[in-house]
């Protein structure tokens, strides 16, 4: 038993004076020990011992506190002068470290008056405060994390009384959404994060809307373009059907400006809108290998300064490939008189697509056919995508995602006296369960824009439901990315969740009824009941991540220690936690060290790094481009819709690299492509570092592509 302290009351930060409770810092101590991987029975046992010599000190001390009362950090001062002064020291810088990043995170909070209940770091904070808490009108922070959970969580489960649960099975529902969320498993897009539950309620991530040749078709969608950015939405447009640039105008006798013009219009329009102040506008602008305007289509952002609003992809067909890899020509066709209009070099026009992305990263490419060729409604032909290109959907087709945090989704096992981390299918199972549920009802509490994406949506009810945490998961497995066996966890993961979904689909299709395109889908002679028609999608979750606290998607660890701007002024370094915890135990952590990763974010050439900590914290840059691609087609074998990933390369990359990408990901069942060249332009969200000058991320970025365009 810890000798009882002679003080009896503690000071809060706040200033309330409240009991003193000794087996607080028992907690903080074990919990600091179990970051560096004690067991259980021994943390108990020296815990005890360590709390034990901290009551000492406090008793000793207590001339030195006010009234007799010490303060929040008079304690942990204490604490950790314990803790140094023990034989522990890699349990002592735990606790700092610890200790440092909540101080970070309280300056914050009170910055922006935000009352924390559920603790979450610095930059979660940041992006809470920005994006989803809500504020009054005069933008004054109404709510805490714990209501915001509970504001959704409601207005999702509230959906059940349409299908015939009780009250109890509703409020039951309920709190297993709260908890999903609260324990940072599972989150939902961003919309409905930030509308669930308001009077505005839009709460789909993304959008696409179809474009027709004539003024009024273009014009149309331009304002439903604005009105669903405003609500936080992204969009994605096909062009492929306006005239080409030049054509004959016959109700005006005019020529036509062609698909580019108007590509330029919509970016203009999006400068305009604001999207509530919470999100950047977001589009996907895609054009057909055969359309006549193709080559101006892709030099169209190798001027930097214009379709800044814009992610552009080429959608190419089976036979463009296939006339590539011959080095055969290709016809052009007039989308208007679907006559040919010139003949063209496959490998001309592949090579300009090359030496834009080269630039600027733009474009990437969309695998049409592939996409159509694994649509479940084959009858409706997909022609574009929404701006990470993670969703085809047909036209005025929405969808709702969300996405399991992987590195929630593990074990420890304990054999023969050696402790070892092991995927909990359990827990994932669960997870899934709910969150196919989750993302199913979100289609019933939407408000949509527009009747036609109600229809529609209904009609189809398409979800994604996806993963963040992917490489938290590899590291704390031991597994490096760039290695078959990572490929074979990836498999088993992805495997696991899209037939554990299919299975939930099923299930809520017997319950609730199917989707009513089930006849007309590739599920009708293998289901006799299906509530969805996709359940998967592999999204770049981007501030989701953040808020949860784990890598983005299923992308690579972008840096492992870098600079992040939390604020205008305000830069505070961030550390790979999994690093952090592994460079603690095995005791090679240094502040000095981690500074020196700063320079580059990588640790591949810090020598003090043992070996095998350098091959499991590979950076994205670290990571040669085949095994990018490679883990997204592993992916992409088991997921419905599509995988938003990022292929990063060096700076030194060429263009026959990023040939070789586009080929690669064709050949191996991609449905679309991305690739990013460091420093191809000019404003980044990820800025390398120097010797003098450390690598520096913008408060938004979790990762996946530096300089596109991700309204996640």
């Amino acid at each position: 038993m810890v000798r009882r302290a002679q003080v009896t009351h503690v000071r809060k930060r706040t200033g309330d004076i409240i009991p003193f409770k000794d087996e607080k810092i028992q907690i903080a101590i074990e919990k600091a020990m179990k970051a560096v991987d004690f067991s259980e029975s021994q943390r108990a046992k020296e815990a005890e011992k360590l709390t034990e010599q901290v009551i000492e000190r406090i008793n000793a001390r207590t001339s030195e506190f006010e009234r007799n009362i010490p303060n929040i950090e008079q304690i942990q001062d204490i604490v950790e002068e314990s803790l140094i002064a023990s034989p522990y020291e890699r349990v002592a810088k735990a606790y700092m470290l610890y200790r440092k990043s909540r101080q970070e995170a309280r300056a914050l909070k009170q910055f922006f008056n935000i009352r924390d209940d559920l603790k979450f770091g610095v930059n979660a904070i940041k992006v809470l405060e920005e994006r989803y808490l809500l504020k009054d009108s005069e933008g004054k922070i109404i709510e805490t994390p714990t209501q915001l959970f509970s504001r959704v969580s409601h207005a999702i489960a509230s959906i059940e009384e349409r299908y015939g649960k009780s009250k109890q099975e509703i409020a039951k529902l309920e709190h297993e959404f709260f908890e999903l969320m609260k324990n940072l498993e599972f989150l939902p897009n961003s919309p409905t994060l930030m509308n669930a539950g308001t009077n505005l309620g839009q709460l789909s991530a993304c959008f696409v809307l179809p474009i027709e040749d004539s003024l009024e078709s273009i014009f149309t969608t331009l304002k439903n373009m604005a009105v669903i950015q405003q609500s936080g939405g992204g969009t994605g447009f096909s062009f492929s059907n306006i005239r080409p640039e030049g054509d004959i105008v016959k109700s005006t006798h005019g020529i036509a400006s062609g698909p580019v013009s108007f590509l330029k219009i919509f970016d203009a329009t999006t400068d305009v809108i604001k999207q509530g102040g919470k999100r950047r506008g977001a589009n996907m602008g895609i054009l057909h290998c055969t359309h006549p305007d193709i080559k101006k289509f892709i030099v169209a952002k190798r001027d930097i300064s214009k379709l800044t609003n814009f992610n552009i992809s080429v959608a190419v067909t089976d036979d463009f490939m296939k006339a590539v890899e011959k080095k055969k020509s290709f016809s052009l066709i007039n989308p208007r008189s679907k006559k040919a209009s010139e003949i063209v070099s496959a490998s001309e026009i592949f090579n300009e697509i090359v030496k834009s992305s080269w630039l600027t990263g733009d474009p990437g490419m969309i695998f049409i056919d592939e996409i159509n060729r694994k649509h479940v409604l084959p009858e409706m032909q997909i022609e574009a995508t929404n701006p990470c290109g993670e969703v085809p959907l047909i036209a005025h087709e929405s969808c709702n995602l969300g996405s399991i945090n992987l590195a929630k989704m593990l074990k420890d096992r304990t054999e023969k006296g050696k402790k070892t981390v092991e995927i909990d299918f359990e827990r994932l199972k669960k997870t899934i369960r709910l969150a196919i549920r989750f993302l199913d009802n979100v289609i019933d509490a939407n408000k949509y824009p527009l009747q036609e994406i109600e229809n529609i949506t209904k009609a189809n009810r398409k979800i994604g439901l996806g993963v963040m945490g992917f490489s938290d998961m590899l590291i704390k497995l031991e597994i490096p990315y760039d290695s078959k066996e990572a490929l074979k966890i990836g498999e088993k993961v992805i495997s696991f969740i899209s037939n554990e979904a299919r299975k939930v689909s099923c299930e809520l299709g017997k319950e609730k009824g199917s989707f009513s395109n089930l006849n007309q889908s590739t599920f009708k002679s293998k289901f006799k009941t299906m509530r969805n028609a996709t359940v998967t999608t592999i999204a770049p979750t981007g501030t989701i991540s953040i808020i949860a606290g784990c890598s983005s998607g299923i992308e690579p660890l972008f840096a492992v220690a870098f600079v992040r701007e939390v604020m205008e002024g305000k830069k505070l370094i961030e550390v790979n936690p999994n690093f952090q915890v592994a460079s603690v135990k095995e005791n090679f952590y240094s502040e000095e060290m981690i500074k020196k990763i700063t320079q580059t974010g990588s640790v591949q050439e810090i020598k003090q790094i043992p070996t095998e900590f350098r091959k499991i914290f590979k950076t994205a840059l670290d990571i040669r481009a085949e095994w990018h691609v490679k883990m997204q087609a592993e992916f992409q074998r088991y997921v419905d819709n599509a995988v938003s990933k990022t292929v990063n390369l060096t700076e030194k990359a060429t263009p026959k690299d990023i040939a070789k990408i586009f080929l690669l990901a064709y050949k191996l069942g991609c449905k679309g492509i991305t690739i990013y060249r460091y420093g191809s332009k000019p404003e980044q969200v990820l800025y390398l570092g120097t010797k003098s000058k450390p690598i520096t991320a913008k408060v938004h970025y979790s990762g996946g592509c530096a300089g596109g365009i991700c309204p996640l």
